[in-house]
């Protein structure tokens, strides 16, 4: 055969490679847009203004602790933008006073971003006038509307805790502080009974915190006024999903 009619091969492969050349630019540029986009919204997402009421603060936590829960996840407030706003000053709208158990991260299960909580974390919540005093700070000094004293399922401090005082073995070190703080919760679920008296424990835990802060002489005032509310929660390992056991704001 002839070559007139034959296509040159090195003109096929130039066109071949500048097609794919253009393709892969164009799948390239799309996807780098639509994840520009997609970054552009998780860094940007805000649930808006700070909440400034009790009862508005305490929606503002369960709405995200629904997301938490949903796997519906905003990340708000997470950006560098965020730290830069709140570099020279801070406004938390919440203060929790949770367990130090790793499971259980306030920001993330109640999905609230940088600058939004002041957080204290204690064995079993315990407290003492330095932790009291920490979870005053808020309330007392930046107008913070609202204290969640949030427990856990399956809370290793108050197992600890519950074991040392039924059998009457003191915990090494400074351990034996926590159980000392949580022997009120320990004689309460005592008399109390139940199948689980370790959980028992837990929630009781929590009710005489959120009670113990809620009237002492510096928050007490707070309280009555209604500029603050302190609640009481428990939180799901299994589920996620956080429950209040007493003062929800209304």
């Amino acid at each position: 055969m002839g070559t007139a009619g034959r296509p040159n091969r090195r003109a096929l492969l130039t066109g071949s490679l500048a097609s794919a050349t253009v393709a892969l630019a164009g799948c390239s540029s799309t996807s780098t847009a639509t994840r520009g986009s997609t970054a552009t919204r998780e860094s940007t997402a805000s649930p808006g203004p700070r909440p400034t009421t009790p009862a508005a603060a305490f929606t503002r936590l369960m709405d995200g602790n629904g997301r938490w829960v949903s796997g519906n996840l905003q990340h708000p407030d997470r950006d560098p933008d965020r730290r830069q706003f709140v570099a020279q000053e801070q406004e938390p709208f919440g203060a929790v006073l949770s367990c130090i158990d790793s499971r259980v991260p306030p920001e993330l299960l109640f999905d609230t971003g940088l600058g939004d909580l002041y957080v204290m974390r204690t064995g079993g919540q315990a407290v003492d006038p330095v932790v009291t005093g920490s979870v005053e700070y808020g309330p007392m000094t930046s107008g913070t509307s609202l204290i969640v004293v949030l427990g856990h399922q399956r809370c290793g401090a108050v197992k600890a805790a519950y074991q040392s005082m039924r059998d009457g073995k003191p915990l090494p070190g400074n351990l034996q502080a926590i159980v000392n703080a949580l022997r009120p919760a320990y004689e309460q679920a005592v008399k109390q009974g139940g199948a689980d008296p370790v959980e028992t424990m837990a929630r009781a835990q929590v009710k005489l915190t959120a009670t113990a802060l809620g009237s002492n002489q510096d928050l007490a005032p707070l309280v009555r006024r209604g500029s603050l509310a302190v609640v009481g929660a428990y939180y799901s390992l299994d589920t996620g999903k956080v429950q209040v056991l007493a003062g929800a704001p209304s």
